[in-house]
């Protein structure tokens, strides 16, 4: 029976996300809730990365901070660590060590062609062109002169690579993926499908998850934008920790329109905004929520979603503050997951390591 064919007894689904803070009200709408239905039928790992947090500046205090509050949020919504393994990609050796291997048969074309990192060397100061004359079509960056806050790492370069390892050193069948994400995991495919072909059969070929499908939200400042966290307007962004006065203020400051129907439709971004927020917290269709506020004005609506939203989010909020105090039994979950990550971790760098030659280690 070839690697890629192994028997499973439930499908392995791998997620991971960086440890950077509160989860948005987009997050948890948008993925962690739907993540929670996922655990009775799936074999599933949640990676905490903070060896990609690094790409960008991060306070050391911060991050260490930041891994605790994202497990304590992730379990606050839902994420029983009795049914998933929840662990941090530093704790499980593999991550870096597969991501060299794979950095060794990735072509740098195809790293300076992605748009995330195109995207994030024009955030630091720098403009990407194709280079015509080339002929591999390399990209050259030109210094934007002050607007350049700092020089493109190679840890931002080859941050897909490392993406690539984290997916396959646990030989994942399916990583739920957003559309910003899509072509990370194409090129996670082609480098194990090019493994593969120069190794012989190794890496399973992971496909992306489509799960119940999740709400996106979108600014409350901007309907045009998907909500952030980064965003610099502090009333643009729900927080599932955000106690009723924060949630209060923001929600009557989002951006509407100069009309008064309460109608779902693209003309009215804002309005179809917080009808959707409000559809995935409580169930009703648009279409029912249409009907429900037929002849009443926008200040009705927002008062209502509110109430809705608060009440929503209090007990996450709770267990949250309950578990952030109890850092011991956070730390008792982690290494739970990294023990468990570890050993299907172990069982595949053995392989990649006896295939590309490197010699077996003798112990004593």
């Amino acid at each position: 029976m070839s690697a890629t064919n192994q028997s499973k007894a439930k499908p392995v689904i791998l997620t991971c996300a960086q440890p950077t803070g509160k989860l948005t009200l987009g997050n948890y709408l948008g993925a962690v809730r739907n993540w929670s239905e996922m655990l009775d039928q799936n074999d599933c790992y949640f990676g905490i990365v903070d060896l990609h947090a690094i790409t960008t500046p991060a306070h050391p205090a911060t991050l260490r901070q930041n891994v605790y509050d994202c497990v304590a949020q992730y379990i606050a919504c839902g994420l029983d660590p009795d049914k998933c393994q929840q662990f941090v990609q530093s704790h499980v050796i593999g991550h870096t060590e597969l991501a060299w291997v794979l950095t060794c048969i990735t072509p740098i074309g195809e790293l300076q062609r992605m748009t995330q990192f195109k995207d994030k060397a024009a955030k630091l100061g720098f403009k990407t062109e194709q280079d015509s004359k080339n002929a591999e079509g390399d990209i050259k960056f030109t210094h934007q002169g002050a607007r350049a806050q700092s020089s493109i790492n190679a840890g931002l370069l080859c941050y897909p690579v490392l993406m690539a390892a984290d997916i396959l050193l646990y030989n994942a069948d399916l990583v739920p993926v957003g559309e910003d994400q899509r072509q990370h995991l194409e090129l996670c495919r082609d480098l194990a499908q090019k493994f593969n072909h120069q190794y012989s059969e190794t890496f399973t070929i992971p496909k992306p998850y489509v799960p119940k499908t999740g709400s996106r939200i979108m600014s409350l400042a901007d309907p045009t934008r998907k909500m952030s966290k980064s965003d610099e307007n502090e009333r643009a962004t729900l927080y599932i920790l955000d106690e009723p006065d924060q949630i209060k203020k923001k929600i009557s400051s989002a951006v509407t329109d100069s009309e008064s129907e309460i109608k779902a439709s693209a003309e009215k971004p804002g309005v179809s905004n917080l009808l959707t927020i409000h559809s995935a917290l409580s169930g009703q269709s648009t279409e029912e929520l249409e009907e429900h506020f037929s002849g009443q004005g926008y200040g009705v609506l927002k008062n209502e979603l509110t109430e809705l939203i608060c009440e929503s989010l209090q007990p996450v909020r709770e267990k949250y503050h309950q578990l952030i105090k109890d850092k011991e039994y956070l730390k008792s979950v982690l290494a739970q997951g990294a023990n468990a990550a570890q050993k299907r971790a172990y069982k595949i760098m053995g392989k990649v390591y006896r295939k590309v030659g490197f010699p077996e280690r003798e112990r004593n």
